[in-house]
């Protein structure tokens, strides 16, 4: 029961890592693509699709040009302005959500992990299908990012061509099955399909995993030998009834407890400190009181 900050909010409001993602995307485009792709080293040029940034940062396959770091770098490496807006609007729509739910921290290593798949999938599979080219984009991060959006909020409708209403688990489901039909039957069209395929089951194994659907973690232990018994996550979360508090409830107009005792006047300052939490830590990070806050305030501007 809060109002989350929207894209015609300003800038400010974007969750720090969908804001660092788009800010650092846009300006190796702009370095790479445009302000250095004039300049040359001993004839070599150091910008552009060809230049010598794009050769390092960019994934090679394995056997041609491949350098560990690659396997990060590349998503941050784009290959013309469709790509690199295509990619930053689908991260925008459907990673707010995901960092404001989950935390930055946990949407970024969800986002690196998801990436990383991408890279070593398509390493994988690239020479397999003839392939030699480098790879460049977050498309396999962002194709991570969708997955999780359509199992955490399935039922989400998301507006195609902004007319057409879709249900998210139909739109990513339909989205990831197009992407295998392309892959398959169009290896040459200069697009790493299969990295993004390996993006997105990659997010699907994180998100299960996370859940306790796939025992990683009692695996993990059985391979350390250790005797340590693994709960499943949801126990965590379990609150024991003597822990369970009978709650006072506050008139925001006041700021005086409705069961009569003395209390603090409820202001904007208070409601603007919240806000930023959400932002920072998501919205699983606010005390019970600080949601009471919230919800106390929401009631008074509806």
């Amino acid at each position: 029961m809060y109002s989350r900050p929207s894209f015609f909010g300003g800038f400010r409001f974007f969750p720090p890592v969908i804001k660092a993602l788009l800010i650092s995307n846009v300006v190796v485009w702009l370095l790479v693509d445009f302000f250095l792709a004039p300049f040359t080293i001993a004839g070599i040029r150091v910008g552009g699709p060809d230049g010598i940034i794009s050769y390092y940062l960019a994934l090679w396959p394995l056997g041609t040009h491949f350098l560990p770091w690659q396997l990060f770098t590349y998503m941050f490496m784009h290959g013309g302005f469709a790509h690199i807006f295509l990619n930053m609007l689908a991260l925008w729509m459907f990673g707010m959500e995901l960092e404001n739910t989950w935390g930055s921290r946990k949407f970024l290593i969800y986002y690196l992990a998801c990436g990383l798949g991408a890279g070593i999938t398509n390493m994988i599979v690239a020479p397999l299908i003839g392939q030699a080219a480098p790879t460049v984009g977050a498309s396999g991060a962002v194709f991570g990012v969708l997955a999780a959006f359509g199992i955490l909020f399935p039922e989400r409708p998301i507006y195609i061509y902004f007319l057409l209403p879709v249900r998210a688990k139909y739109f990513v489901a339909g989205y990831i099955l197009m992407e295998l039909y392309t892959g398959v039957t169009a290896t040459m069209d200069g697009v790493a399909h299969f990295a993004h395929l390996g993006g997105a089951a990659v997010g699907v194994v994180y998100l299960m995993a996370d859940r306790g659907v796939v025992p990683f973690r009692r695996w993990w232990h059985a391979l350390r030998g250790s005797q340590e018994e693994s709960f499943p996550r949801s126990s965590r979360f379990r609150r024991k009834a003597e822990e369970v508090y009978e709650a006072k409830f506050y008139d925001i107009k006041t700021g005086q407890p409705r069961n009569g005792a003395a209390g603090e006047e409820i202001t904007q300052e208070d409601i603007d400190a919240i806000l930023d939490k959400i932002s920072a830590g998501g919205y699983q990070s606010l005390t019970d009181e600080e949601k009471r806050i919230l919800f106390e305030a929401s009631k008074k501007l509806h």
